[in-house]
């Protein structure tokens, strides 16, 4: 009789203490959204890292190391497409398909994937998670007040936003790799491997991962136009952003009904698009490593591959580390500005850019306030583009000075490579491969800022918002 009492009271504590942690993750999921999300990608990452870890997930049989499988796991969860191993030759199919699946995961984004399963821990969306989920997929982000009627995601429609991202990405995805197989075989691959790749590259396009199945990467394609076509048309999809192709759904082709979010995310990446395969082209045609040797057909198309990729999408045609110094310099620049906001796509962003560059016309041409398409950008947006630019270069700086004082490594390559990370690109001179294990962790660190986001990780770090009922005096200091 004693025994059992003794058992019962063991139950119910255990009942307990198993009750009192699913309230506190509950409450969790709608207090602190952001912070729920940071801890969902870093579980996410430790499980992939123990799975690659697995002598399985190797193709020799052998357990991979730590850091390897580390650097793996936060590349692929935070669709990077950076890799201290030979991603065609040292994975297992098994540890391929942890790829796949890892970079899908990944692609969802912090925030969407956090209220996905906050929802379902929950049984609801919070008034703040909802706030927070409708601001990570606008770039008129939530600061801790109500939401703006100008932003593109209104609170009700985040549960048609998280549709629309799981659907988009089902679709696109099959779609994509229904038109890859044919000219896989056309490429000389063999029926049965191409049922496998096609899908493999149409998810790496769509995330703008990067990864390759085979060892040769896209040598094998290297004039197969069509499958490049299809890569970049993919990685185009993937980077303006699941808001833009929510507005694209609902609208169509009606620009004047389109949100400005979608307007200046279409518009900016459609004019980097073009300036960058514009300048590439003009920087590397007389370089026999890279252009020199083709016609000019083939060098206009693969200014505007290249072009693409250092937006965010990862392939490459040629050696990143045979391009000239000028070169670099600018497909850095691409690299950091990356793509659309709430998409697979890293970087500052598109909107970032476009807002801050609208700030600095206005300001040229003394106007009072910031201004597009007849709406006006508020302030508050204004100061969050700036903080993101800053949060990033600041990230990126540190990182170079410490990869470059690690490794002793020419310091225009780091840069590029520290950039491809914290872009989420994928893109590398060869750094990426030589990196020793504690220049390895500082990568790591800077792929998973990169893609957290800077601004959702200062709020994850700030955890609650603090609202100020009094101004103080104005003075201004001498600015310039």
């Amino acid at each position: 009789m004693t025994g059992d009492t003794v058992g019962a009271r063991a139950w119910r504590s255990m009942r307990s203490v198993l009750a009192e942690s699913w309230d506190r993750l509950r409450d969790l999921t709608t207090a602190s959204p952001s912070r729920f999300a940071v801890g969902v990608f870093l579980t996410l990452i430790l499980l992939f890292t123990a799975l690659f870890m697995l002598p399985a997930a190797a193709a020799d049989g052998q357990s991979t190391a730590f850091a390897d499988a580390l650097f793996t796991a936060v590349s692929t969860i935070c669709v990077t497409g950076l890799s201290t191993v030979d991603m065609g030759t040292h994975w297992s199919p098994f540890g391929h398909v942890l790829v796949y699946i890892g970079v899908n995961v990944g692609a969802l984004g912090v925030l969407t994937l956090a209220s996905i399963l906050g929802l379902v821990i929950s049984k609801r969306l919070g008034l703040r998670a909802k706030l927070i989920a409708a601001g990570d997929t606008n770039p008129l982000r939530a600061h801790g007040g109500p939401v703006n009627e100008g932003q593109t995601v209104r609170l009700g429609e985040v549960g048609q936003l998280l549709a629309t991202v799981a659907l988009s990405t089902l679709v696109i995805e099959a779609g994509l790799a229904i038109l890859l197989y044919p000219s896989l075989l056309l490429s000389g691959i063999d029926p049965i491997s191409a049922l496998w790749e096609a899908p493999y590259y149409a998810a790496m396009s769509f995330t703008n991962t990067g990864f390759a199945p085979n060892a040769g990467g896209l040598e094998p394609f290297a004039q197969n136009y069509v499958v490049l076509t299809l890569l970049m048309a993919g990685v185009f999809l993937g980077s303006i952003g699941f808001p833009v192709i929510f507005t694209l759904w609902r609208h169509h082709f009606h620009v004047r009904r389109w949100s400005l979010h979608a307007k200046l995310t279409v518009i900016t990446t459609v004019v980097l698009f073009f300036a960058g395969a514009g300048v590439f082209l003009l920087l590397e045609y007389d370089n026999p490593e890279t252009f020199g040797g083709m016609d000019a057909w083939d060098t206009t198309f693969q200014a505007f591959f290249l072009s693409a990729m250092t937006r965010s999408g990862g392939f490459s045609v040629v050696d990143m580390s045979e391009l000239h110094g000028s070169s670099l310099v600018v497909g850095s620049m691409l690299m950091f500005v990356g793509g659309g906001s709430a998409s697979t796509a890293g970087g500052i962003k598109v909107t970032t850019l476009a807002v801050l560059a609208l700030a600095v016309w206005s300001e040229a041409k003394g106007r009072p306030s910031v201004e597009a398409f007849g709406r006006r950008i508020p302030s508050d947006v204004q100061r969050v583009a700036l903080s993101v630019v800053a949060w990033g270069a600041t990230i990126v700086a540190l990182s170079t000075v410490t990869i470059t004082q690690i490794t002793q490594q020419p310091v225009e390559y780091v840069l590029f490579d520290v950039i491809s990370g914290f872009a989420t690109v994928g893109l590398s001179t060869g750094v990426t491969q030589q990196l020793p294990d504690s220049a390895v962790y500082v990568m790591a660190l800077t792929m998973f800022m990169g893609r957290v986001g800077t601004v959702t990780l200062a709020a994850a770090v700030a955890a609650t918002s603090r609202s100020q009922h009094y101004s103080l005096p104005v003075e201004r200091p001498i600015v310039g």
